[in-house]
């Protein structure tokens, strides 16, 4: 993996590990020479893991959406910042530039960016890694959710098991670097 987009929360949230495993994870892609992609923001915990990347001599990449951009929550001395009309375009250009996706904590648009790139592999759009940094449990009831839409087959296990789950950086890593796509993409062609 040469590039990982990282969702995460525009607030640092009342669990100080959460900011201190963001630090750790930009330290960590800046290490490994991967580069970050994510929005782009000086804010939350997206601004405390840009800024670790950009400190231990990683690039990191902004997308960010004109509205946002307005807003001056562009944090400055990125690598490259790209600039785009929307949320939609956004997500896309996240996507398009990564080769996996991790999620931090975050509120609904982390969920949503989450919850868009494991709809895009399950319909087959892409192959790459999805990991969950389940810090100190935050994704737990999120876990037990899934597990249930299993349990009354409205989810299949398989398409599940597209999300890699950890609380440890390292061990995410790993996951999604020996990560092997499902075979069978839900009953659709990827647009051929």
């Amino acid at each position: 993996m040469k590039r990982i987009t990282v969702f995460c929360g525009s607030s640092t949230g009342n669990n100080p590990n959460f900011g201190l495993q963001a630090q750790l994870l930009g330290k960590n892609l800046a290490n490994r020479n991967i580069e970050l992609v994510y929005g782009g923001a000086k804010v939350g915990l997206m601004g405390i893991l840009a800024q670790s990347v950009l400190a231990h001599g990683g690039k990191a990449i902004g997308v960010i959406p004109k509205l946002l951009k307005a807003k001056e929550l562009v944090l400055e001395g990125l690598t490259d910042l790209i600039v785009v009309e929307n949320m939609h375009q956004r997500k896309a250009k996240m996507n398009d530039l990564c080769d996996g996706v991790i999620a931090l904590p975050g509120g609904f648009g982390t969920l949503d960016e989450l919850f868009e790139m494991l709809t895009w592999a399950q319909l087959g759009l892409h192959q790459k890694p999805i990991g969950l940094l389940n810090i100190d449990g935050f994704y737990d009831s999120l876990v037990a959710l899934l597990q249930t839409m299993v349990a009354m087959d409205i989810l299949k296990e398989q398409n599940k098991q597209m999300l890699l789950i950890s609380n440890n950086i390292d061990e995410l890593l790993e996951k999604m670097e020996a990560y092997i796509p499902i075979a069978t993409p839900k009953w659709i062609e990827s647009g051929k």
